[in-house]
């Protein structure tokens, strides 16, 4: 057995949902009605996330990146978390949803990891446009995910590989869907139980190392 661990960004590791925290910042009465829509599942992830961010000015990019790095508050024992991991020697990948612009210098002071997946945002225009240099492969059932966690997935394990998924919301569900564990809070809880998606919820990063260090026990 092999771990690797796949780990969200936005409301995992910290403890809100940045997207959500800037568009109730900076976003159009708009931005909630979209936010609906992606958790509702309505329209995919991909194509919420894209109209969300043409709601924002690219003048505001240095007020929201001081918006995020001031308000961001990281989960308990995160920085013991990726200790951990590199102590024991298991890959931790940071895969998310989130945008490049306010995602890397959040992570800054505790990396480096073995690699970050997120999405990338151009501020070339008059409204901020998001890129998905990590889209759905052709196993992907959804092909709309944006930053596809279980392409990812895919291309970073193998037979042997046993994957963790971290995650709380929507964005976490297709991954959860193929893990063979799952730390799940928040949102992404709810959607375990509705799909029979077996789940050890997690408060903080403590709970995380004692759930892992109980599996590299038990499996060895």
């Amino acid at each position: 057995m092999k771990p690797i661990i796949f780990c969200d960004f936005d409301g995992t590791i910290t403890n809100s949902d940045n997207i959500v925290q800037i568009m109730e910042n900076f976003g159009p009465q708009e931005a909630e009605e979209l936010k609906k829509k992606i958790l509702g599942q309505q329209i995919t992830i991909k194509e919420g996330v894209r109209q969300l961010f043409s709601l924002l000015s690219t003048e505001k990019k240095e007020e929201i990146i001081s918006f995020v790095l001031e308000n961001a508050e990281i989960r308990n024992g995160f920085s013991q978390f990726v200790s951990y991991t590199k102590e024991h020697q298991i890959p931790l990948y940071i895969v998310s949803g989130g945008i490049d612009f306010f995602l890397y210098p959040v992570l800054e002071p505790y990396g480096p990891f073995e690699k970050v997946y997120c999405n990338e945002a151009d501020f070339s225009g008059d409204s901020i446009h998001i890129h998905y240099p990590h889209q759905c492969d052709e196993q992907c059932t959804s092909q709309g995910c944006g930053c596809c966690k279980p392409s990812v997935i895919r291309k970073q394990s193998n037979e042997e590989s046993y994957n963790i998924v971290i995650g709380d919301s929507i964005t976490d569900l297709e991954a959860a869907k193929m893990a063979d564990a799952v730390l799940a809070r928040d949102f992404l809880i709810k959607k375990c139980e509705e799909e029979n998606i077996p789940f050890k919820p997690f408060n903080d990063f403590y709970d995380c190392i004692e759930y892992i260090e109980g599996l590299l026990v038990t499996k060895s």
